[in-house]
């Protein structure tokens, strides 16, 4: 199985921001002009979540969505203050491929997983994961990493798959921004309790920390932000490196 390799961008529109443990936000780009650098250095997908949406409580900003995916031909995947149907559809309707559900979904209604997997198809509703390691267990939060749930990980992605998810983001909290590498254990606790694809992200730190997690948790795609905001590696640097040490992917 081929390993997608993806770009995440944290938005506070119009900019990529880039937080420490989801928080400290550091600005780095327009979003518009960072999907077309990724795009072009070759990125399977390219993931939009506006991080502040939903702790603001404020509407999606469709203007950069349209923007940034006119930038692209690769899958676009976008989410942040998705609270209805009809933000759904305003997101397909400006250039999104994908949804992704977090804070409403597990603190208010989970059941817009059910009503929207049911609408649109379920390929292309994917649920964010942000995880918190506790002593044994790890916890759900929302908001940007910000809130508790009480909702244990483990539970809620085998209950949003039930409902009709096509898909999860997994990032942990723990390990976001710090480039130390990836949550390897809880990513493969994820990949399988589920038989949907996952993608994990938080924790790259160089091209080994990206092998290492591909032959450990074996998932579906690779989201990586940090090191390539900071230039220390492209797109293609990344798959000639797995491509050269046997994972497959591509091209």
């Amino acid at each position: 199985m081929r390993t997608r390799i993806i770009a995440k961008l944290d938005v506070k529109p119009p900019y990529v921001v880039k937080p420490v443990y989801f928080d400290g936000l550091r600005k780095i780009g327009l979003s518009s002009m960072l999907a077309k650098k990724y795009y072009e250095q070759g990125a399977d997908e390219i993931v939009y979540i506006d991080i502040v949406a939903s702790l603001y409580q404020r509407e999606i900003i469709l203007s950069d969505i349209k923007q940034t995916a006119n930038e692209i031909l690769v899958p676009f995947a976008i989410g942040g203050g998705v609270t209805s149907i009809d933000d759904i559809s305003s997101i397909f309707r400006s250039g999104g491929d994908k949804v992704i559900i977090n804070t409403y979904a597990i603190q208010n209604n989970p059941q817009i997983i059910n009503q929207a997997s049911e609408i649109f198809g379920n390929q292309s509703i994917i649920i964010n994961i942000e995880a918190k390691k506790w002593d044994n267990w790890y916890e759900c939060y929302s908001d940007g990493g910000k809130i508790q749930t009480g909702k244990n990980v483990i539970s809620w992605v085998k209950e949003v798959e039930q409902r009709g998810a096509g898909e999860i983001i997994l990032q942990s909290v723990d390990n976001d921004g710090i480039q130390k590498g990836f949550n390897k254990e809880l990513a493969k606790m994820v990949v399988d309790a589920v038989n949907i694809p996952v993608i994990v992200a938080s924790g790259a730190g160089s091209l080994e920390d990206i092998y290492n997690l591909i032959t450990y948790a074996n998932p579906s795609g690779v989201a990586i932000s940090s090191v390539l905001h900071y230039n220390k590696y492209t797109i293609n640097d990344i798959k000639d490196y797995l491509s050269k040490h046997g994972i497959e992917v591509f091209r």
